[in-house]
């Protein structure tokens, strides 16, 4: 089962290649992207049924992905969110476990994880089918 993917990312090239690492390797299929704090919020706010996992980077265009993120810690269990960033210091990943966050990963050194994670999210989401 490939889960339904949500991408908040102001960089293009980060944003395709990711998407193209994460449809071809971790069974992830894109359903949509934001470059905004608030397109971001927006999208998964109005779209709560559209998606099972939600990748979100801190720094964005506009505003941060700390508000992102707080827009979605009411969101059901089996929705996951997770940050993959640049600045996936100690810090900022207690901050993101006080705002629910999933987990963190860091754009430089943790893309295999989170390829791993994607696909135990997508074992998961077959097993509760």
């Amino acid at each position: 089962m490939r889960l339904k993917t949500y991408i908040v990312e102001d960089n293009p090239t980060i944003r395709e290649n990711l998407i193209g690492t994460l449809e071809e390797l971790a069974c992830v299929s894109a359903v949509g992207t934001a470059e905004t704090e608030n397109e971001g919020k927006a999208w998964l706010s109005e779209n709560g049924n559209a998606w099972d996992l939600a990748i979100v980077d801190l720094f964005l265009k506009q505003g941060s992905g700390l508000g992102v993120l707080a827009a979605c810690r009411d969101r059901p269990p089996r929705q996951k969110v997770v940050v993959l960033s640049n600045y996936a210091t100690a810090d900022i990943r207690r901050r993101c476990a006080q705002l629910g966050v999933d987990a963190v990963f860091d754009k430089s050194n943790e893309i295999d994880a989170l390829v791993d994670y994607c696909l135990q999210q997508s074992e998961q989401s077959v097993k509760g089918a």
